[in-house]
């Protein structure tokens, strides 16, 4: 496949075949005995995977979801060999700035559903209308409705330059990019292209900062920094399992996820488990979201058989090194802002941050939420972003 500078518009209509075998597999699963602890530490709990099933299976309704995707304008175009599939939300404000917005895992462009309305139109949600932004919201290689590698070597760096290429694409001279999990390090990646080719970005918001304290900053930590240091640890021992799979053998998991529709589902509603909300938050699935926002999230990994390929973006990232770019010897220079979310078992002090960052224009501990941030706290984030590129202007 070579590269056009063709942008198609992209309709979803899955097939209605698809999804009544879609729900054959749900009423046919082989279900597990039930744990033998009364927690999550064994994992999602039998009797919460078996409710969201039934939900899935007898009350959910894709079709609701298909139309609101399709309400937003999707397209594809090919970069560098590979489909990517994006949103492209156009605000009707006159100076409107455009905003990449990039997902994670086991996120989607779904991730930022709650904030499209406030981004685009403001005055209509408590903003400016100078706060307005033309969005682009592409899924990440492998994901979604984006193509699938057949080779290796598409890490988040390569992606950060299809990004980049898609914005000229789309004819953005002058942008800004915001990003978390794997997103915060696309957009990480976006700002050291900028330093070194001026791809025309003028500033970035995050809401992880993937990089990793030095040894003498841990040595000298404070007791909160200490404290973001014991959360880490307890991440990378107890939760991470997911991540060493999708690191080392995705191809392993990869069958089960993508024969499995239980599977699938308890492989992600287990990250909403563990880091949706705040710590105290934590294991309370649907008191954060509604299972109709988990299923959907689901959906956009089943329908389009995307597991086994989302998750080598794993494998290639511990490849290349899980930190982002940015360095105490050589930090980002480009207008950072950073939300620093309670619930998220990756935090960075201030300090820490402002070695990284030269130029920190918005730094704020956000009151709730956790990994999901913009999914779960939209208003929050959103008044963040507002104001980390309002200084930009």
């Amino acid at each position: 496949m070579h590269d056009t500078t063709t942008v198609t518009p992209f309709t979803l209509d899955v097939p209605q075949a698809d999804l009544d075998d879609l729900r054959r597999r749900l009423l046919a699963t082989r279900w597990p005995e039930r744990e033998t602890v009364e927690d999550t530490s064994q994992g999602p709990r039998l009797e919460k995977v078996q409710a969201l099933v039934d939900h899935w299976a007898t009350a959910y309704d894709w079709r609701r979801t298909e139309g609101l995707l399709n309400s937003w304008g999707q397209h594809t175009t090919t970069i560098d060999g590979l489909e990517v599939h994006f949103l492209h939300v156009r605000s009707a404000v006159p100076g409107a700035r455009p905003l990449l917005l990039t997902h994670g895992w086991p996120g989607s462009v779904l991730e930022f559903r709650h904030a499209i309305g406030p981004l685009t139109d403001p005055v209509a949600h408590g903003g400016a209308p100078e706060d307005a932004f033309h969005l682009v919201i592409p899924s990440l290689p492998g994901f979604g409705f984006s193509g699938k590698p057949t080779t290796t070597g598409w890490g988040l760096a390569r992606t950060a330059r299809a990004w980049a290429a898609l914005m000229v694409r789309l004819g953005y001279e002058d942008w800004f990019a915001q990003g978390g999990d794997l997103g915060a390090t696309v957009t990480a990646e976006l700002a050291a292209l900028q330093a070194s080719e001026d791809i025309g970005l003028a500033g970035i918001h995050l809401n992880m900062a993937l990089f990793q304290p030095t040894d003498d900053e841990a040595r000298n930590a404070t007791s909160e920094e200490q404290s973001m240091l014991r959360e880490g640890g307890y991440y990378w021992q107890v939760l991470s399992a997911y991540s060493q799979q999708m690191s080392t053998r995705p191809q392993t998991i990869g069958y089960a996820l993508t024969d499995s529709p239980v599977g699938l589902a308890a492989w992600i509603y287990a990250m909403f488990q563990d880091v949706g909300g705040s710590h105290d938050e934590h294991g309370d699935v649907e008191a954060l979201f509604t299972l109709d926002e988990v299923i959907d999230d689901v959906m956009l990994y089943w329908l389009p058989n995307s597991a086994a390929s989302a998750a080598r973006m794993y494998w290639e990232s511990a490849r290349t090194g899980w930190a982002s770019p940015g360095t105490i010897e050589e930090p980002l220079t480009v207008p950072v802002g950073l939300s620093i979310m309670p619930g998220e078992y990756v935090r960075r002090s201030r300090r820490w941050a402002e070695r990284r960052y030269a130029d920190l224009v918005h730094f704020n501990e956000v009151a709730r939420g956790g990994h999901f941030a913009l999914l779960e706290q939209p208003e929050l984030l959103v008044a963040d972003i507002r104001a980390t590129f309002r200084r930009l202007r």
